[in-house]
């Protein structure tokens, strides 16, 4: 790659108030404050200049954490990114704001450090110029790497294994003689329009570790159903994937970022989809099956970077309470594409086999009426008749189901649409 240098950051302008929008929280206490908490200039300048925070990674939720933080005081933040592979994509450009055309091809990771030191006065990011700061695995660095910072925001969403061990390493560090050795951290994460957020005290709180049997485990299909019986789209995509292309291609392995292979997927998926009576098969669609491809959603990005960046406030100010718990966002209104001839025992199936859904043993209602419940017995007896009879009969167009299903923490409220 050669050498890489950033640029000096501009030293801080000398306009007043400049930060009168955080003064006015560290003045004096409030009616939420800590009761330890001082409001002082002594708190300003801790913000302002001595406190240091890492941030992992700098996609799209990354960039909004680190323009939160800078524009909040924090003027010490290092970005430490994953591979130096890691660079702008012309996907990215819609997708994370500090990244220009002229940014294709280069390190995400010192664009939005020259972004952010050339926009924002005062603030220094990632000051080192050795590119081995900023890249690189992050088992890699040394414990003593981590002990100079003060809070790490950590968002690595696409990788369990980074999170577990970027969770562990915190935990390890805790020395009960040294208090300068916990460090704050906060876990982040987005998935389409699902997000969330939450604060951790390594060795006092409930960790990443902690919640490993809360993720959803990748759906699998049946073989047979793949061959025999396709229902959904997923299937079709599966079957061609992973049965049609190694018969007709037998010594050509699949690259799923070969543009070509992904067309050759979709026109036979097309075909596979239509002998089923399968509608809706779309290119994005073919693609984001066979590779996994979660679709990023701005909106989700700019709410969680927000509640990572208030927690960092007032862990570093003590201003407020901290968050003890999870901050979850769930924003989004699901469309289910129904037949109207199917019967209701059809559309719970669909329920369980959708990779967006995945309700187990889900029990529905309608405008108030139940339509099948689970439990309890005298219950599931009262409503079983109704798993026989059509949805046209039972739903109108544009209803919203409540499916209830015990693994889910929240009801899902799919909007139900029928066709011919």
């Amino acid at each position: 790659m050669g050498d890489i240098s950033l640029p000096t950051p501009l030293p801080a302008p000398t306009w007043p108030n400049r930060f009168q929008h955080v003064d006015t929280l560290l003045d004096h206490p409030g009616p939420s404050t800590d009761p330890n908490f001082i409001g002082s200039e002594a708190v300003q300048c801790f913000l302002c200049e001595d406190s240091k925070v890492l941030i992992i990674s700098t996609g799209g939720l990354g960039c909004e954490i680190l323009a939160n933080l800078a524009l909040m005081g924090f003027a010490d933040i290092h970005v430490i990114d994953m591979d130096t592979a890691d660079t702008i994509d012309i996907s990215n450009l819609n997708q994370q704001f500090l990244f220009r055309p002229k940014d294709v091809g280069k390190p995400k990771v010192i664009v939005t450090a020259e972004f952010i030191m050339s926009h924002i006065p005062g603030t220094k990011v990632a000051p080192y110029l050795c590119p081995d700061t900023y890249f690189g695995k992050i088992q890699d660095k040394p414990e003593s790497y981590y002990m100079q910072f003060n809070l790490i925001v950590c968002r690595l969403d696409n990788s369990v294994k980074a999170r577990r061990w970027m969770n562990a390493t915190p935990v390890a560090m805790v020395n009960p003689d040294m208090p300068e050795s916990l460090k704050l951290m906060i876990d982040s994460g987005t998935e389409g329009l699902k997000g969330q957020a939450r604060v951790i005290l390594p060795s006092i709180m409930s960790c990443y570790e902690c919640s490993l049997d809360m993720l959803n485990k990748q759906t699998v299909f049946p073989i047979c159903t793949i061959v025999n019986t396709p229902r959904l789209l997923e299937h079709c995509i599966k079957w061609v994937s992973m049965l049609e292309w190694p018969k007709v291609f037998p010594d050509k392995k699949l690259n799923t970022d070969d543009l070509e292979h992904i067309q050759w997927l979709f026109m036979h998926t097309s075909t596979h989809t239509h002998e089923f009576k399968i509608e809706g098969i779309t290119w994005s669609l073919t693609q984001g099956i066979v590779k996994n491809i979660i679709p990023t959603i701005m909106s989700t990005n700019v709410v969680i970077a927000a509640s990572c960046c208030t927690e960092a406030f007032k862990l570093m100010t003590n201003c407020a309470p901290r968050l003890d718990n999870y901050f979850m966002l769930i924003g989004e209104m699901i469309d289910m594409p129904v037949k109207k001839e199917w019967m209701l025992e059809r559309l719970i199936r669909a329920l369980v086999e959708r990779q967006d859904i995945q309700a187990k043993k889900p029990s529905l209602s309608v405008n108030g009426c139940s339509l099948y419940l689970q439990a309890p017995l005298q219950l599931e007896c009262a409503t079983c008749p109704n798993l026989e009879k059509k949805l046209v009969n039972l739903v109108n167009v544009g209803d919203e189901l409540m499916v209830m299903a015990g693994l889910l923490p929240f009801n899902l409220t799919p909007r139900v649409l029928l066709k011919d």
